[in-house]
């Protein structure tokens, strides 16, 4: 029998369902008995599983807009855990926000001011400093203003989010606004939802797999002929990966990788936002290939509308989708880490703790989510399942473009078009007033190119001889008007933020490159020495790629920088 509940669907004998009131009482600390009340009200018959840490953060945090410490002693007794593993997770997390006993309670709604290099470029400094004043000044109510790393609206910068109200193209009045009428929910945009889905041919083709009359060799053929890669960054095959997973011993399970991060990258939460279903279809039918049990889901906390989404749309999953082999879905929600776009720091962070990546090997294709062998694939991948098995063509390329350009939006097109067709044919030519100088192929880790090289393909392989990668196909175009040390800076300074903090190359090298890149003249032995040793020696992909944006400004525009 299954259930839907907040968005997952699951077994009730899945191990460890079911309530399980908790006795010991964690080291060190009593339990608030009215705080521990509230916990289980808020948790009501949820499982008190591990795994499920940071969702039932999150009850908390969206109920009282804060973590005091009697609530997380209280969330540790009820989960029979110790408080030291409650406090390690939520306060690794950018959207728990921890109170001592002895501070004063925070203003419950949180107003988060895009400073990535987008919204950067259209003023968000000078916007954040606005609405500090307002804040200051008690004209924001119950509101407070914090710095936000890319909310994925890179395309509307600079974006504001009210609770969980994105504003675009914002500004103080529009914020005022949104405040003062309560309008802090996400707005839900129109999109194909099931019976839309369904009457369009939806569903067909996992029948036929599941049926038998299209079989899993026959999948994968069509996949590897078709080229599908990795479109979260890494670039994979993805017809490699799915045999790999199938070469292990079950049981096996699967994990989507919808923590979308990458300053510059939206497409995602285009799809997402307006055609789930192909991407669940999709879904289904790589877990029906690699016989997966159990698929989860992690979307980043910064797209709550794809999350309701998501919710509403799977509830509506007829039960004849998860009869016999058919997988249970849990949809499992982000906290505000960049890290866990990591697949392996993400499955950490499903499996309830703090977003770390792991060593390997063990890869997780052998060892992944909970010990077992796990498929994971980004959101755009599964996409363009069913588009390349029922028309036997590759699959187009999503290119999240933003910055200088007059149309800047996800652009679908054929894979390895040039930045100057992006820029000419597809987004309308430069803004009036702006001359293409840069651009940043494959978002804030991917490097930045000169205007002067427009005319090399951006697909896979085709960037690395010049220092850089497409990754997630996010282009970010630059003007005239930028400042390349500006732009380095603020790029070497997300990363010094996100670095998680496991590895010293990373955790000291960025912090130490962003000190080496505010002062008015730039030490270039010092800084490319520094590069070398975090791209080297840092454990994953974070540490390893965060030198790439200052490397290329030294390499192609070296007389300013350096003067």
């Amino acid at each position: 029998m299954t259930e839907t509940r907040g968005g997952e669907i699951r077994h009730f004998d899945h191990p460890g369902a079911g309530r399980r009131r908790a006795k010991a009482t964690p080291k060190g600390r009593g339990v608030d008995l009215e705080a521990l009340e509230a916990v289980r009200v808020l948790l009501g018959d949820r499982p008190r599983r591990r795994d499920l840490l940071v969702e039932h953060l999150h009850l908390i945090q969206d109920r009282y807009g804060q973590l005091s410490a009697a609530h997380l002693a209280a969330l540790a007794d009820e989960m029979r855990l110790a408080l030291a593993e409650v406090y390690e997770t939520a306060t690794f997390y950018a959207h728990f926000d921890i109170v001592k006993e002895d501070d004063a309670a925070l203003a419950p709604l949180v107003v988060r001011v895009c400073d990535s290099i987008t919204c950067e470029l259209f003023g968000a400094e000078g916007l954040l400093k606005q609405l500090q004043g307002l804040a200051d000044a008690g004209k924001l109510g119950r509101g407070r203003v914090v710095r936000a790393p890319c909310l994925g609206l890179c395309d509307q910068a600079p974006a504001v989010e009210v609770g969980h109200h994105f504003l675009h193209r914002a500004d103080p009045p529009a914020v005022l606004d949104a405040i003062q009428r309560g309008d802090t929910r996400p707005h839900i945009p129109t999109y194909i939802d099931y019976d839309r889905y369904v009457a369009g041919g939806g569903y067909q083709l996992l029948a036929r797999v599941r049926s038998g009359a299209l079989t899993v060799d026959a999948i994968l053929d069509f996949i590897e002929k078709a080229g599908l890669r990795g479109l979260g960054g890494a670039g994979f095959p993805t017809a490699r990966k799915w045999r790999s997973v199938r070469g292990e011993p079950g049981p096996r399970l699967m994990a989507v990788n919808g923590d979308e991060g990458e300053p510059g990258t939206f497409k995602d939460r285009h799809y997402l936002d307006t055609d789930p279903h192909r991407f669940l279809e999709g879904m289904l039918i790589a877990a029906a290939v690699v016989e997966a049990t159990d698929i989860y889901v992690y979307l980043r906390d910064e797209y709550p509308a794809a999350r309701e989404i998501m919710a509403r749309e799977l509830a509506k999953l007829p039960p004849t989708l998860f009869e016999g082999a058919g997988p249970t879905i849990h949809l499992r929600r982000g906290a505000g880490a960049y890290i866990c776009g990591e697949e392996s720091s993400m499955l950490e962070s499903i499996e309830g703790k703090r977003g770390l990546p792991r060593n390997r090997p063990p890869f997780p294709f052998q060892v992944g989510l909970f010990g077992r062998p796990t498929l994971i694939n980004n959101i755009e991948t599964l996409y363009w399942v069913r588009h390349i098995v029922e028309t036997g063509q590759p699959p187009l390329r999503s290119y999240s473009v933003s910055g200088r350009v007059k149309n800047p939006g996800v652009k679908i097109v054929p894979p390895g078009i040039t930045v100057r067709k992006l820029i000419d044919e597809h987004c309308g030519g430069m803004q009036d007033g702006h001359a293409f100088k840069a651009y940043l192929p494959g978002g804030a880790s991917g490097g930045i190119l000169p205007a002067s090289l427009d005319e090399l393909p951006l697909d896979f392989g085709q960037l690395e001889k010049h220092g850089c990668f497409v990754g997630s196909h996010a282009v970010v175009i630059l003007s005239d008007h930028d400042d390349m040390k500006a732009v380095a800076l603020n790029l070497m300074r997300f990363f010094e933020d996100e670095s998680c903090g496991q590895c010293t190359p990373c955790r000291a090298g960025t912090e130490k490159a962003v000190q080496l890149m505010d002062r008015p003249r730039w030490d270039d032995a010092l800084l490319q020495e520094l590069s070398t040793v975090m791209r080297d020696a840092s454990i994953c992909g974070l540490g390893q790629a965060a030198a790439n944006p200052l490397l290329s400004v030294l390499k192609h525009f070296r007389e300013e920088v350096l003067s």
